[in-house]
């Protein structure tokens, strides 16, 4: 072994144990890695620059902004109750396969996002029973085309790298189909056995609550709460209903709505759109000339004017203009209207606010802003479809060959700019710097790996005895191993270290890299018996009251199956030679 072998190699292990260990950010130890193979001269500084404007590393970044306008639709959401609705099964089928499909194209942390109110919320199934199989269907659907994760985006980006010819949008669903159709065929066997259903966990009671009033004109009224749709919102909760001087409360299910009534619901303030969708229900604060889509969250500072005073004796519009959509105050559940409210110092307000908020001087004497925050959704459903339907329309065009991907998703976001669907703010602040960082470096690390021999080298520890026992025990174990350390990290790190590896796999039997390649791609997204591997288990660990045992538990025979199948699969698609 030579000198910089054992420098490269020493590197490596300690950029996995510190990934492992997960006291620091993955995108800056990759960096960090990466400028010290510039330093010794192991790679060029012209060529470690180059990486960062690498083809499948701009499809990235392009993606992720446009999935910051995709994210705000509705659909899978409105779909919620009718998926889970009937016998477990049936309805574990309709969720599965629902959530794998629109996890196939976009951003499968979005999607687990999108589904958890409704799902949490729903009375049809525990949510203990749902939330699991949802997340992983979002994890599978992601390994059915190249758009579904931003893990088959770096491996191609790697490939791009190495100059070795780049995946096309479809290239993964075949192997994709077959694991996604076996593994929810496991689910549907074992989880009516191997998930209980528990009671859904307390809803904290420092959430913010919101009213809306009940115009004149609402069709809701003469309906009654269960008929309106009122208490399947998912991420609002409606808790009381202020009529007159009275105050309803709990609301019970056959309570008619009537004209006037103040409807107060708690729960994600962000979630806005929800009391949107019905015409003549009008959120407090609303005003036609402030957006509902950017919130400021403030508190009330010490010696501010406003405490003591209760919201509606204090003119929001004249002396902020801003108001007030959203009141809380710490761990007390507040109640009756939020116009009558009296303020103290210490509680959480949200204000809509207009343009000149950020201009009036009172507002240090009064507020502590805390944070700036969006309406996850848009608050009018036709522009959720027009994106989506830009989206897929890009997707077809790519798909039959008819316009180059990147070059179709760059006309899409220059489209949604234009339209007002997407801001240059918002983009700016949601640009994904560590996932560029964790890509370029990877590049860099990949490069510095196979020009010294280091890939070689582990691969050939890896697959001793492999000559003897054919490609197939060199493709095993080059699963396991992608799949063990993606339980322990994350995904792209996985993917990212096991590169190189793979290509030092196919070099040393003299095969074709890519069903090595592939078996890394596919293996960084098998992460179903930890909820620590994933972010999106890790979403649904406490709102399903699940323990680490659960996962190993549920999430064992679904990774079995997942790298039996791809096995055997891989070579079918992508063979040897």
């Amino acid at each position: 072994m030579t000198l910089p072998q054992g420098i490269v190699l020493a590197s490596l292990l300690w950029l996995v144990v510190e990934l492992i260990r997960d006291k620091r950010p993955p995108g800056a130890l990759f960096a960090g890695i990466a400028f010290g193979y510039v330093l010794l001269d192991y790679i060029s500084l012209k060529d470690a620059i180059k990486q960062f404007t690498n083809n499948g590393l701009l499809t990235v970044v392009v993606l992720l902004l446009l999935t910051i306008v995709l994210d705000k639709s509705r659909m899978l959401e409105l779909l919620a109750d009718r998926l889970v609705r009937g016998p477990y099964r049936w309805a574990l089928v309709k969720l599965y396969a629902a959530t794998a499909l629109y996890s196939a194209f976009l951003n499968n942390t979005a999607v687990v996002a999108s589904l958890l109110g409704p799902l949490k919320g729903n009375r049809e199934h525990s949510p203990s029973r749902l939330l699991m199989p949802m997340c992983f269907a979002a994890s599978l659907g992601g390994i059915l085309t190249l758009v579904g994760t931003s893990t088959n985006l770096l491996v191609n980006s790697l490939l791009a790298g190495r100059q070795m010819p780049e995946l096309r949008l479809f290239d993964l669903f075949p192997v994709g189909l077959l694991i996604v159709v076996a593994c929810g065929a496991v689910m549907v066997l074992l989880y009516p056995r191997l998930l209980k259903a528990q009671a859904p966990a307390e809803a904290t009671a420092s959430d913010y609550f919101l009213e809306a009033e009940v115009l004149p004109d609402c069709p809701l009224i003469g309906r009654t709460i269960e008929e309106a749709g009122l208490r399947n919102l998912g991420h609002l909760f409606l808790t009381e209903i202020v009529r007159g001087e009275h105050l309803i409360a709990p609301v019970e299910p056959d309570r008619f709505v009537n004209a006037g009534d103040i409807l107060v619901f708690t729960g994600d303030v962000t979630r806005l759109d929800l009391l949107a969708q019905f015409p003549g229900l009008r959120a407090h604060g609303h005003h036609d000339d402030l957006p509902m889509d950017n919130l400021v969250e403030v508190v009330v500072a010490a010696g501010s004017s406003l405490a003591r005073r209760t919201i509606r004796e204090v003119d929001f519009r004249a002396h902020f203009d801003a108001a007030v959509v959203a009141v809380r105050r710490g761990a007390e559940r507040l109640g009756g209207s939020i116009g009558q409210t009296r303020l103290e110092v210490g509680d959480a307000l949200v204000l809509v606010t207009g343009q000149d908020f950020d201009k009036r001087n009172n507002l240090a004497r009064n507020f502590v802003v805390v944070s700036r925050r969006e309406v996850q959704k848009f608050v009018d459903p036709r522009k959720g479809w027009l994106s989506m339907l830009g989206f897929v329309a890009v997707i077809a065009l790519s798909a039959f060959e008819v316009v180059d991907f990147l070059k179709g998703m760059l006309l899409l976001l220059t489209v949604f700019l234009l339209s007002g669907l997407a801001r240059v703010a918002d983009l700016r602040r949601n640009v994904p710097w560590e996932l560029i960082m964790i890509i370029a470096s990877s590049l860099v690390i990949s490069e510095v790996m196979i020009s010294t021999g280091v890939a070689k080298l582990m691969a050939s520890g890896m697959l001793a005895g492999a000559d003897r026992l054919g490609p197939y025990w060199a493709l095993a174990v080059l699963l396991l191993v992608t799949w063990i350390l993606t339980e322990l990290m994350s995904n792209n790190a996985a993917a990212a270290l096991a590169f190189p590896v793979a290509l030092g796999v196919a070099e040393q039997l003299g095969l074709s890299p890519m069903p090595f390649i592939m078996a890394v791609l596919y293996g960084a997204s098998c992460s179903f018996i930890t909820p620590y591997g994933y972010q999106t288990n890790l979403m649904v660990m406490a709102p399903g009251r699940y323990s680490l045992g659960d996962f190993v538990r549920a999430g064992l025979p679904v990774a079995l199956v997942f790298n039996a199948v791809a096995l055997v699969a891989i070579p079918v698609f992508f063979p040897f030679r």
